[in-house]
């Protein structure tokens, strides 16, 4: 199947799993359901919980209700990033996939409860009785999740990430921020989607973990790269912002050309990894192909 079939396929399975999930829950606030519909439903490129049904599905014997509450799950954790990252006292955005973010469509505090909420969401649906998964794997399931959400993952390189705002950072300082700050979730979907695989050894969860470090990177460089080379209606963000925030990135530390090549040699790293695996990979190859070129 073409790669943009699958990624179609995919984008259209989750967002059917988010719907489903979010017409379940009880009207119990409704102003604050609506906002995490909101923040979760209004699209993306759903790079995480695609990662996590290819991953799932490289053996060919995946556990298709793990599956989808994985997939569910990583995203849920993606939008709650994203919803508080966008407050005024983070970055302070009022764009976000070519909508009003959050807390301007709503208010700051239904935002902040917003983000919350999908937090825990995330780990209802990990935590399931119902997803025919062995209690230890879907305890390491929700354990990987929880690493890559939190202090030694997404929320610590986000703190990294405040502190070197207006500072000159190394590339090795740089390379830290991006591996937690956005490289940790996408290596926690990566790792996901493997356990739900039937006869997934570790020894391939761990070349797929190499994959995910490489894409995960050179995700946050193409990101770096589209800040200034995009507009805001094609980004559906606003171009610009982390210059505007004085944040350090790769094209301002490599230069543009530097930051290209460097996301092409991640890319290879990616590919290398993959070698290591003895299932088809063709998937995972369009995937960090994909990650480098795309322009949104």
């Amino acid at each position: 199947m073409e790669f943009i079939q699958l990624q179609q396929r995919y984008q259209t399975r989750i967002t059917q799993v988010l719907t489903t999930t979010m017409a379940a829950l009880p009207k119990l606030a409704p102003e604050l359901k609506a906002a995490m519909e909101y923040g979760l439903l209004q699209g993306g490129k759903r790079v995480r919980p695609m990662l996590v049904y290819a991953c799932g599905e490289i053996t060919g014997q995946p556990n298709h209700q793990a599956l989808d509450a994985a997939a569910a799950a990583v995203e849920c954790i993606h939008a709650y990033s994203l919803i508080h990252d966008d407050l005024p006292a983070m970055d302070d955005d009022d764009l976000r996939r070519g909508q009003a973010t959050v807390h301007k469509a709503f208010n700051e505090a239904t935002a902040i409860l917003a983000g919350d909420a999908l937090q825990a969401l995330a780990f209802e649906l990990l935590s399931q009785a119902s997803l025919a998964l062995a209690p230890e794997k879907q305890l390491r399931m929700v354990h990987e999740l929880a690493i890559a959400s939190g202090y030694k993952g997404m929320c610590g390189g986000q703190a990294l990430d405040i502190d070197c705002e207006g500072k000159a950072i190394n590339n090795v300082a740089l390379e830290r921020l991006h591996r937690h700050k956005t490289g940790a979730l996408i290596r926690a979907a990566v790792r996901l989607g493997a356990l739900c695989a039937t006869n997934m050894s570790d020894t391939h969860i761990e070349a797929l973990s190499r994959y995910a470090d490489a894409i995960g990177l050179a995700f946050q460089v193409q990101d770096d790269i589209l800040d200034i080379t995009a507009d805001t209606q094609t980004l559906g963000k606003t171009q610009g912002k982390d210059m505007a925030l004085q944040k350090s990135t790769y094209p301002a530390l490599l230069g543009l050309s530097g930051a290209r090549l460097r996301a092409e040699q991640l890319h290879q790293d990616a590919l290398s990894a993959l070698a290591d695996i003895p299932y088809p990979t063709h998937t995972l190859e369009a995937f960090a192909h994909y990650i480098v070129k795309r322009d949104f």
